[in-house]
């Protein structure tokens, strides 16, 4: 299909034909967002150790990372 009969072809849908597109383009969506975050939840860890790695880096030997907050401990575990 061209870009022509695309238009067209759109131009054509009544409402609720647009609307079961919309829908079903969510639901694509919605998916891979779910892949994705269950992509990068398994490799958090190392997510984490390259996040933090430029930091690391430049720290004093013998001193790690500390957190000034309750909630901030629980980002990278």
């Amino acid at each position: 299909m061209n870009k022509n009969n695309t238009a067209e072809h759109f131009d054509k849908q009544s409402l609720i034909e647009h609307l079961r597109d919309l829908r079903s383009c969510l639901i694509f969506s919605l998916l891979a967002v779910a892949v994705g975050f269950g992509v990068a939840y398994a490799y958090v860890e190392p997510i984490g150790i390259w996040f933090f790695k430029p930091l690391t880096d430049v720290l004093p030997k013998g001193t790690s990372l500390i957190f000034t907050s309750y909630q901030e401990g629980f980002f990278f575990i």
